[in-house]
C-alpha cells in the first residue's frame, strides 16, 4: 500500500502583496430552491423569505435570497484563492448589503489585498486583510466587507 501524499492548496502570506486582486472564477446562481432551503434550515422565519405578497408588501420585488446566505456564499466563493492553505479565520468588517439579491441572479467575486503584517505571538504566520465584492449579473455591487485571517508564511511551511 502506498503511503498518501499531501498536495498543498492555497497561497501563503508572502503571496498576498498589497493591492492583488483577485478574480474568483467561479460565480454562483441562486434558485428558488436555494432560497427557501436556506430559510428554512436556519429558522428565518420572516414573511418576505417564503411569502411573494408579503417581500412585495415590504418592498421588494418578489421574494429576496437572505443577506446571510448571500454573504456565506460570497466567503465561499473566495476562499480557494485567499484562505485554502488554512489559517484561522479572524473576523469580518465594514459588512454592507447594497441591493437584494433575487432566485435567478448570478453573483461574482472579487477581492483585494488590503494590508499584511506579521506577528509577533504566532512566529511564522501574518495576518492578512482582503476587500472582499459581489455583483450580479449586471454589474451591481450586492455585498462588499473586509476579512483576515492568519496566513503561514513559506518558510514556516517548508518548517513542516
Amino acid at each position: 500500500m502506498s503511503t498518501p501524499r499531501t498536495i498543498p492548496h492555497g497561497l501563503l502570506y508572502e503571496d498576498f502583496d498589497i493591492g492583488r486582486r483577485f478574480e474568483h472564477h467561479w460565480a454562483r446562481t441562486f434558485t428558488d430552491a436555494d432560497a427557501h432551503s436556506w430559510s428554512a434550515m436556519t429558522m428565518q422565519y420572516n414573511a418576505i423569505y417564503f411569502s411573494t405578497p408579503h417581500a412585495r408588501a415590504a418592498g421588494y420585488e418578489g421574494v429576496p435570497v437572505h443577506p446571510m446566505f448571500v454573504f456565506a456564499t460570497t466567503i465561499g466563493l473566495s476562499v480557494e484563492d485567499l484562505s485554502e492553505a488554512g489559517g484561522p479565520f479572524l473576523g469580518v468588517e465594514d459588512l454592507n448589503f447594497h441591493r437584494p439579491v433575487y432566485p435567478g441572479d448570478t453573483i461574482a467575486v472579487s477581492s483585494e489585498v488590503v494590508s499584511r503584517r506579521t506577528t509577533k505571538s504566532r512566529v511564522g504566520w501574518g495576518v492578512v486583510e482582503w476587500k472582499t465584492q459581489a455583483c450580479n449579473q449586471r454589474g451591481e455591487l450586492v455585498i462588499e466587507f473586509r476579512r483576515s485571517n492568519l496566513s503561514k508564511m513559506r518558510a514556516a511551511q517548508k518548517g513542516q
